[in-house]
Parts: structure tokens; C-alpha cells; sequence
């Protein structure tokens, strides 16, 4: 199987450096706005009429070089399937942000302590800042088309990086971690030890709460800086989140160890189920980032020689593990409590709901192995 990540690096120009790199990402972003006025009126996206059409203009217009002008096309191509393929209506799509795409050992290279990149005036030597680029390093991974991006004056690659791993084998699982992921927690998980973590999410609804008020009022405002400012927020709700998920996906997977059966929940209906959500309750359910946080469960434990299934959640909250009784009465929502009705069996409604997906990975263990 292959796992890919998306190593952002920042690069360190000085100088001339830093003249050339601007001048080629605005001319980038020029040529992706022509050519995308191109597509718009054409509604054409093959790459062969595109090119006869644009790669000329490219070249003596703009001044990009003959991969630079492959390259925008390519970018714009893609941007446009993009939009189709999510069901937006056909629609002008502009580059606003300064951004260049390089092809790997075409536009740049590595070399120890440096990146060789490819810019209007000619190849440039940058150095680089080495913290968190050391695992990428080894010559294990893969590196793909990068983008160079400037964000504040500081320029960065965005380097997708793909690694060859081994499948883990179930055979191999030394044992079964159930997760159930929330609101009231942003993760509880149960071991095949018995012992549970959990990771308290009040604190996160509270501070999306704060956002969201602060989203409200700029929202009425609606003035140019309201809405570069409504802009920033969301970009740091966004990296904030993120990191969350990230420390709460590395606990889980460290606490777990290698040759682990991660069983999270099948989170298709998510969606659907928080359109039953008080209206003024929405934004917090639909907003949360089940999937970010899943997915970064899912690669961090492949990378750590483990293996994440998800399975029907349905009833996880309200059958007992203890004696298999279920009833919505087990559960009480408003205290997060679980008492069952037959047997009395008492605890935290996450955590029962934790114990009883981990159940579920036990079952499909089961059944792989009478299948073999």
C-alpha cells in the first residue's frame, strides 16, 4: 500500500533570491488567470487544443518557460475537473493566491542542505529549514509535484511525499483499540486491556463558539475588512483544528503500539444525522472534523505498522457490552451516562459506545479468521 503526506517546507531566499521567486509566481499566476479565462470561454479542457491555443502566448507574453507554460495548463485543467467533479455549476475560476507548480527533478531537486529551483531568470540555490524534513530524507519516499507558495512575505514547498509500505497483516495484532469520536469528547478509546482514554472536548466547543460569534458579527458588518477579516479567522479555526486533531491521532496511535486494530466508526451518515440538530446547534455537529481526524488515524497507524477498519455504529450508544441489552433508555444524553436497564451495567455513554465498536473489531477479527 502507498501513504502519501503533504510536507510543508520552508525555504529561506535572500536577496536577488527573493526578487526571482516573486517575479515567477506572479507570472504563474498570471498565466493560470489567461488560461483560465481560455477554458471558461472554450469550455474546453483537453490539454492538446488548450495548448495550441495558449502555449505561444504563454512563452511571449508572459515570459514562462516551456514547463512553466505545460504546467499552467496542467494546474488549470485540474482546477476546473476539480470544481465539475464536486457538482459546482461551470463558473470563472480565479487565482488569486501566488502559487507555482514544479515537477519533481524537472523544476527542482534536492541536494544536502539545499533546493534547486527552476525560476524565470534560471535555476536558484535555496536553503531550507530541516526540522520536520528529516523523516523524508532517507530514501524511502517518493517526492511529487510541489508548490511554492508565499504566505506573509515567507515562502514555503508544499512537497507531496508518497512511501511503499507492507499491508499489515491481521494475523499480526497484538491487540483491538475501539475509538468513538464526539462532541462532548473529541475521542474515547478502549483497549483489549480494559483501559480507556479519553480526550475532553469542551474546551474545543467553547473556543468554535467563540469563533463562531466572532464569524456572526462580521458576517453583519460586511465591509472589505470584515470580510478579510472573517477570511483570517477561518483560516486559523482551520489550522488551529488541525492541530488538535493531529495531538489527539498521534496519542491514540502511540498508546496503541505497533500491530494494533484500530476499529473507528463508519462516519457516511454524519451529515445527515446533524441536519436533526437544533439549527442553532448546526454548525458546531456539521462543521466538526470527524474525517480529518480519521484519516490522520489511518496514516499515522499504517505508518506505525497498523491497520484502522470502520464499522456500523449503529446502537453502539445504546446496547449494553456487559449483558447485550439495548434500548434507547440505556442512555441518558443530557448526563452522558450509560445505565443499563437489565443488568445495571453503569458508565460514560462515550465510553460504552467506545467498548462496543472495539466489540465489533473483535467480531470481524472472528470472521476473517473462519474465512481463511
Amino acid at each position: 500500500m502507498q501513504i502519501t503526506l503533504t510536507a510543508k517546507i520552508k525555504i529561506l531566499p535572500v536577496g536577488d533570491q527573493i526578487h526571482m521567486l516573486k517575479e515567477t509566481l506572479d507570472a504563474y499566476r498570471a498565466g493560470c488567470n489567461f488560461v483560465s479565462k481560455v477554458v471558461f470561454d472554450t469550455r474546453n479542457l483537453a490539454q492538446t487544443k488548450l495548448h495550441e491555443e495558449t502555449y505561444w502566448l504563454l512563452r511571449n507574453e508572459y515570459g514562462l518557460k516551456s514547463q512553466m507554460a505545460q504546467s499552467v495548463m496542467k494546474t488549470v485543467i485540474a482546477r476546473y475537473k476539480s470544481i465539475k467533479s464536486n457538482g459546482h455549476e461551470w463558473s470563472l475560476v480565479k487565482f488569486k493566491k501566488p502559487a507555482y507548480d514544479l515537477v519533481w527533478n524537472r523544476d527542482y531537486s534536492l541536494k544536502p542542505g539545499i533546493f534547486s529551483l527552476n525560476t524565470l531568470q534560471g535555476r536558484i540555490k535555496v536553503p531550507f529549514e530541516t526540522k520536520g524534513m528529516e523523516q523524508y530524507l532517507g530514501g524511502s519516499w517518493k517526492f511529487g509535484t510541489a508548490k511554492l507558495v508565499n504566505k506573509r512575505k515567507k515562502y514555503f514547498l508544499h512537497i507531496p511525499v508518497t512511501k511503499e509500505m507492507d499491508e499489515t497483516s491481521l494475523q499480526d495484532t497484538n491487540q483491538i483499540v475501539g475509538i468513538d469520536m464526539g462532541l462532548n469528547f473529541v475521542a474515547v478509546s478502549y483497549a483489549s486491556n480494559g483501559e480507556s482514554t479519553f480526550f475532553p472536548g469542551r474546551h474545543i466547543k467553547d473556543k468554535r463558539a467563540k469563533f463562531q460569534k466572532a464569524r456572526k458579527t462580521l458576517q453583519q458588518k460586511g465591509t472589505p475588512s470584515s470580510r478579510r477579516r472573517l477570511k483570517a479567522i477561518g483560516q486559523k479555526e482551520n489550522r488551529w483544528m488541525t492541530d488538535v486533531n493531529h495531538q489527539v491521532s498521534k496519542a491514540l496511535i502511540d498508546r496503541g503500539g505497533e500491530n494494533t486494530l484500530f476499529v473507528v466508526e463508519d462516519l457516511r451518515g454524519v451529515r445527515k444525522a446533524t441536519e436533526r440538530v437544533r439549527k442553532k446547534d448546526r454548525y458546531v455537529s456539521v462543521s466538526w472534523s470527524f474525517y480529518q481526524l480519521r484519516s490522520m488515524i489511518e496514516y499515522k497507524a499504517a505508518l506505525n505498522l497498523s491497520k484502522v477498519i470502520a464499522v456500523d455504529p449503529s446502537y453502539t450508544s445504546q446496547a449494553c457490552p456487559i449483558c447485550g441489552h439495548t434500548e434507547k433508555g440505556n442512555r441518558n444524553k443530557k448526563t452522558h451516562t450509560f445505565c443499563c436497564k437489565s443488568c445495571r451495567y453503569t458508565s460514560n455513554d462515550d465510553r460504552i459506545g467506545a467498548m462496543n465498536i472495539q466489540a465489533k473489531g473483535i467480531e470481524y477479527l472472528a470472521e476473517m479468521a473462519a474465512s481463511a
